[in-house]
This record gives C-alpha cells, sequence and structure tokens, in this order.
C-alpha cells in the first residue's frame, strides 16, 4: 500500500481548539466540544492483475456502520453501490462489484481485478457518533512479457530486450557494458512497453551476454540471453549461400571463358 494521509476533524460549538501530529504522515485537528466525528482519508492503492481485490472504507466495525456508500468513477463509466444495516441496497455497477460485510468490517469486493477496474473510489459510511469519507485511486499492476534477440545491422551486432505491456514500466540492463539506448512506448489502454538495444562489442562472448529485467510485481528480476531469431537465421542463411553461389558462377564463367581461348 502507498502513503496515507487522514485526516479527522471533530466540530465543536465552541471556537478553542488544538493542534496535534498523528503518525504515519497524519495531521489530526481536535476541538473541545462534542459534535460527531468527521474523517478524511486519500490514499493510494494498486491490486494485482487477475487477483481479487478487496477495498476497506472505515476502521469501524460492521456493526457500528449505520450505512455504506460506494461511489466508482471508471474510465468508461461511472456507478453507486450502497448498502444499510436496514437490509436496503442498491448496485448500478452490474459488473460483480459488491459490499461485502464481516463481523469486523464492511468492504468492497473486486473480483478478477482487471484495468477496466481502474479509477478512483468514494466511500461514505455514517455510524453513531460520526462518519468517515475515502477517497482512494486504485491502479493496477501487470507483469511484462519479457523476450530478446539478436540483429545484424551492418557490420554491427545489436541486442534487444523488450519488456511489452506491463504496469507500471519495467527496467532494463544488461550484463555487459556498451552503447544502449532505451525507448518507452505509453500504450492508449495505461500498458507501457520498454525496449533496451545494445551495441555488441566484438570480443563479447554470446554466451555470457543477458538482458536483466526487473518489475514491481516480482520478487526477483527475470534474465533472458537473447539469440538470433529463427527468421534472421534463415535469412542469414539465405544470404552466405548466395555468396557461395555466385562464387561458384564466377568461377564457372572464368572456367568458360579460358577454355574457348585455348581452343
Amino acid at each position: 500500500m502507498h502513503k496515507l494521509w487522514i485526516y479527522a476533524v471533530i466540530f465543536f460549538l465552541s471556537e478553542e481548539w488544538f493542534l496535534t501530529q498523528g503518525t504515519t504522515n497524519s495531521n489530526v485537528i481536535v476541538n473541545t466540544t462534542t459534535s460527531p466525528l468527521k474523517v478524511y482519508v486519500n490514499r493510494n492503492e494498486a491490486f494485482n492483475l487477475g487477483s481479487d481485490a478487496r477495498l476497506i472504507c472505515s476502521s469501524k466495525t460492521w456493526t457500528k456502520a449505520m450505512f455504506v456508500i460506494w461511489k466508482i468513477k471508471l474510465k468508461h463509466k461511472t456507478c453507486k453501490i450502497s448498502f444499510s444495516r436496514e437490509g436496503q441496497s442498491s448496485n448500478s455497477c452490474n459488473d460483480g462489484k459488491s459490499i461485502q460485510n464481516s463481523t469486523d468490517q464492511s468492504f468492497l469486493h473486486i473480483p478478477n481485478f482487471s484495468v477496466n477496474d481502474v479509477g478512483v473510489y468514494k466511500c461514505d459510511t455514517a455510524y453513531k457518533g460520526g462518519n468517515e469519507n475515502y477517497n482512494i485511486t486504485v491502479g493496477v499492476t501487470v507483469p511484462p512479457i519479457v523476450s530478446a534477440w539478436l540483429e545484424r545491422r551492418g557490420n554491427k551486432m545489436v541486442a534487444v530486450c523488450r519488456a511489452e505491456r506491463g504496469i507500471p514500466a519495467a527496467y532494463i540492463s544488461w550484463s555487459v557494458t556498451g552503447n544502449q539506448s532505451v525507448t518507452q512506448q505509453n500504450n492508449p489502454d495505461g500498458f507501457i512497453t520498454v525496449e533496451s538495444q545494445l551495441e555488441v562489442p566484438e570480443d563479447t562472448d554470446h554466451a555470457n551476454l543477458t538482458c536483466i529485467v526487473r518489475h514491481q510485481l516480482w520478487e526477483r528480476e527475470r534474465t533472458e540471453t537473447p539469440k538470433f531469431r529463427a527468421a534472421n537465421s534463415l535469412m542469414m542463411g539465405m544470404r552466405i549461400a548466395a555468396v557461395f553461389i555466385v562464387i561458384i558462377l564466377g568461377l564457372l564463367i572464368f572456367a568458360l571463358r579460358k577454355w574457348r581461348c585455348q581452343q
């Protein structure tokens, strides 16, 4: 989870108040009368692609809550889900999202989290003595698809390593040093592709050449050994064969002309 900012305000009839410093980046303003407690929370969260997400709206137990309302703003739609202790409920999302209650707390359940679930989730909870307002910006974490290969460009050997369609962007490095360039493509659907190209030094042993990819979702780095693609290998073979054919034809033409001169 990312940083959490909590602002709790108690409003009273008196104008006397004081400020106390909370814990973990929180500020609490307390007045000295007896109005209902109001809590404002801004938070960022991210869930792995395909996971079952659980968004908690309040630190209060469900037995103390009077009602919960989720107002959800996604890229392609907005919807609302609500539930009260009296059993009244509504759900305009129609995509599997639902409010679930346990003996401890209420939470929003999002099954099979996808990029379509990314957005802003606002939650209001009322209970005896006050209410809590949460504003949660929700993102998704997606592992990239990694590939690596070698290319011949003129008289140079170039190694290419690509981390495709990941969120957030992956970081690419190499086991050897050399001239390299990195490009990043941000797709409209939110996925990010990173590509690194390395000009391989002539004295490099290809067996020791590896691409190293790191991503937020992985506990360990991934490595790939670049090799010539099948199409590139076939093209290279065809070029070599063409060179041999040209040489043989040249020798045959030379031999034929020499034979004619001797006649």
